[in-house]
């Protein structure tokens, strides 16, 4: 219940009227005129409303960022005290997110396009849009699934399924399908393709045993043995440059701006090489 003070001079009283119009009367008021100043002293060094809810920032990523995200992520909170919470995705699903209006400070899509899209639409703080990375994409054999030479070996009898993540949602899945279609084998794929709804869940076919084996980023199979992996000539698809910028209606300018710069900086670069990322061109 909020109550009105009012102090009297002339007897050193204290009468709080409440909201049910009930007086309280004490006597040697002066304890609780020390209190009441040491409160407003106080709450002019309290931080600002502003300033504390700048703690926290939600991130749309790409699905092919889970990894080297949450490494980056936990290096970014170290540094600077911001938390950082994560929602990844396909590119396209999350570019539809931020233009239904979905609560995202910053985004980190798997392509150049949709950021561009969103910055035209004036969707994205002005001057915020960057290159980030290229990605590199492979193919990947499970454990226990047998492993191939060459990527065109995939057309035989042996490999009954390939997970790809859906070439219009995922930039990676669309680079998959121009690869298959430049060694001139998308013909004799497509009937064995199943598709992801994003390069984690193209992955996660695999390594459930629903396929033989999954075009994904390099980024997501970095501890995987070697020997199970096939790189992707980058000269078989566009180059898979990603790009990212600070969502225009987001609250936390600053703290978003600290999480790209971050990400672009020497210490952000470094880990997404860890992972298999090279500098965009």
């Amino acid at each position: 219940m909020l109550y009105e003070i009012k102090i009297k001079a002339d007897d050193n009283s204290i009468f709080a009227a409440g909201k049910k119009g009930a007086v309280l009367r004490k006597k040697n008021a002066a304890p609780l005129i020390v209190i009441l100043l040491l409160a407003v002293n106080c709450s002019r060094h309290a931080p600002p409303v502003e300033q504390s809810a700048q703690s926290e920032i939600v991130v749309a990523a790409a699905a092919n960022l889970t990894d080297a995200f949450a490494e980056l992520g936990k290096q970014f909170t170290t540094r600077t005290g911001i938390r950082v919470v994560y929602s990844f995705g396909a590119t396209v699903d999350l570019a539809k997110q931020i233009e239904n209006g979905a609560p995202f400070d910053v985004f980190a899509a798997a392509d150049v396009e949709h950021i561009d899209e969103l910055d035209d639409k004036k969707l994205l703080s002005p001057d915020t849009k960057a290159l980030y990375a290229r990605g590199r994409l492979v193919l990947w054999f499970p454990t226990n699934a047998r492993v191939l030479h060459r990527i065109e070996d995939i057309t035989g009898k042996d490999m009954a399924r390939v997970a790809i993540a859906k070439p219009d949602v995922a930039p990676y899945g669309r680079a998959t399908v121009e690869a298959l279609r430049a060694l001139n084998i998308w013909n004799e794929v497509e009937p064995k393709v199943v598709y992801g709804q994003n390069v984690a869940q193209a992955k996660q076919f695999a390594a459930t045993g629903n396929a033989d084996a999954a075009f994904v980023p390099l980024a997501l199979v970095m501890k995987e043995p070697a020997a199970r992996i096939i790189e992707v000539d980058e000269r078989l698809h566009q180059p898979i440059n990603q790009a990212l910028g600070i969502v225009q209606a987001s609250s936390k300018q600053m703290a978003a701006r600290a999480f790209t710069d971050f990400v672009m900086g020497m210490e952000g670069q470094a880990i997404m090489q860890r992972y298999g990322y090279s500098k965009a061109q």
